[in-house]
């Protein structure tokens, strides 16, 4: 019979005789919650409710859990680093992108190292570039985030990864992401509301899967509403202000011309509204424009963009604090548990886009 003054339950005492010394797994399984979730209670990494606080208090109590001393350094970033692998062409994107990694990184005691994958390097060369600077973790934006070939060579390097803003998430990564194809939805059925019948859509690069998914809200917003997709409609970019310009000249060359152009990011449409400007066309007067993002870029220009909020750094944001505790949870002997983050997006009305004439 276990003596009165023994504080461990017999469940506790079990699991502690049967497999040694307490891990995390087994604090997460005596609270009732994730081991992310303990690892975030033990790191003050994120906040968590008073009373998931207290069962994981508890439970770290009643099994004797000791953290990893390995683990405690890295909470405290001593010896985390994180490698920001980027290769996109939008430096708006990217600058808050990189803010919001930064922000996190600080906040997390991280190091952050940011690496360039060039256009024709090999893959064997960069997992080399990458184990030379030490890297415990990889966080990967657009378009890299959707390049299948590459997050599998991560995986098999052993590293953690999270994928930023893809539409389709491996499912051994981490990842954080909005509701593309909603969004783009939500962006067409207001410029619908606005009257416009004849909606003009520049969609991105063929390699990244959120294109895709913004042109199907596109059409299922025409569906809704009733109104046929036109394919001379569709012009293609690629994510930058030159592709836009392209594409808008395209689509405003058609008679009868479209009243609005809505663009898959707003690099592309900063360059469907120069095109505009450049055939004395009023924006919004003779032309409404619709971007994506809302980065920088949707305030820096005249008029500014109507567009869809992607909370571009507050996901990257999330990602590196991701990492950071997958790496901890990994130093102190647990598996990763895959995360597939969704978060809200916004549209935001600015003077770009108006009631068609």
């Amino acid at each position: 019979m276990a003596s009165s003054s023994d504080p461990l339950p017999p469940t506790a005492r079990a699991q502690r005789r049967k497999r040694g010394r307490p891990t995390i797994a087994d604090v997460a399984r005596q609270a009732g919650v994730s081991p992310m979730t303990v690892s975030r209670v033990l790191n003050r990494t994120a906040f968590v409710s008073n009373e998931i606080a207290e069962r994981v208090d508890a439970a770290v109590q009643a099994l004797g859990y000791v953290p990893n001393q390995a683990a405690r350094n890295l909470a405290g970033g001593q010896h985390c680093r994180l490698a920001l692998l980027y290769s996109n062409p939008s430096a708006a994107y990217l600058s808050e992108f990189l803010m919001g990694c930064l922000d996190a990184a600080a906040a997390g005691g991280a190091q952050l190292v940011v690496e360039k994958h060039e256009h024709g390097e090999t893959l064997a060369g960069l997992i080399e570039r990458l184990r030379a600077h030490r890297i415990d973790a990889v966080v990967l934006p657009p378009p890299l985030c959707d390049e299948d070939a590459l997050v599998k060579a991560l995986l098999a390097s052993d590293w953690p990864v999270a994928q930023v803003a893809t539409g389709a998430p491996e499912p051994h990564c981490l990842s954080v992401a909005i509701a593309d194809t909603l969004a783009a939805e939500a962006m067409t059925r207001h410029v619908i509301a606005l009257g416009h019948r004849t909606i003009g859509f520049i969609s991105g690069a063929p390699n990244q899967t959120v294109t895709g998914q913004r042109l199907a809200g596109y059409h299922r917003a025409l569906q809704a509403a009733g109104l046929p997709a036109d394919p001379a409609l569709i012009a293609h970019g690629d994510f930058t202000y030159r592709s836009g310009m392209a594409a808008a000249k395209q689509l405003l060359a058609l008679s009868p011309r479209p009243s609005a152009i809505l663009a898959s990011n707003d690099d592309m449409a900063a360059g469907a509204i120069a095109a505009a400007h450049r055939l004395g066309l009023s924006v919004p007067g003779d032309l409404s424009v619709a971007g994506y993002d809302d980065t920088a870029m949707a305030t820096s220009i005249w008029p500014e963009l109507t567009t869809i909020r992607q909370p571009v750094a507050e996901m990257a944001r999330q990602a590196v604090h991701l990492l950071i505790e997958a790496t901890t949870a990994r130093l102190a002997g647990e598996t990763l548990v895959p995360v597939h983050r969704q978060l809200a997006f916004e549209l935001v009305e600015r003077a770009s886009v108006g009631h068609c004439r």
